[in-house]
């Protein structure tokens, strides 16, 4: 077993390359900051449109996954030979079927179920 042999299994587990401390400190400082800027949004009113607001916060949110993603799970298309990506794909692509599904459900469900102001008003 040679040094380089020795270097390569301390930094690699299962084909997936170890953090580094500047790595967790990027993702570290960039959470901290995609959290306070919307929380400030929303303690200081700063947008007064409140769809506006959970706009921005969903989309800080995602931005946030991404960073967790990457700094904190390592997650890239070289890890694993590119199944972990793979998965990852697989389930958004389920999550936003299944979520996107509920809510057109839903919707239609509350449209065409829900009796109407005039019916209401005939009831003894």
């Amino acid at each position: 077993m040679s040094a380089h042999d020795h270097v390569d299994r301390d930094h690699t587990h299962g084909g997936a390359a170890h953090g580094s401390l500047r790595g967790y400190l990027i993702g570290f400082v960039l959470s901290v900051i995609l959290t306070a800027i919307p929380f400030w949004m929303v303690m200081s009113g700063a947008i007064d449109n409140k769809q506006a607001t959970a706009i921005i916060i969903m989309a800080f949110a995602v931005v946030q996954i991404v960073v967790h993603m990457v700094f904190f799970l390592h997650m890239n298309p070289a890890s694993e030979g590119g199944w972990s990506m793979l998965a990852l794909i697989f389930t958004v692509i389920l999550v936003v079927i299944v979520l996107s599904g509920s809510l057109w459900v839903m919707y239609h469900l509350n449209a065409n179920m829900m009796p109407g102001l005039h019916e209401m008003r005939q009831m003894p």
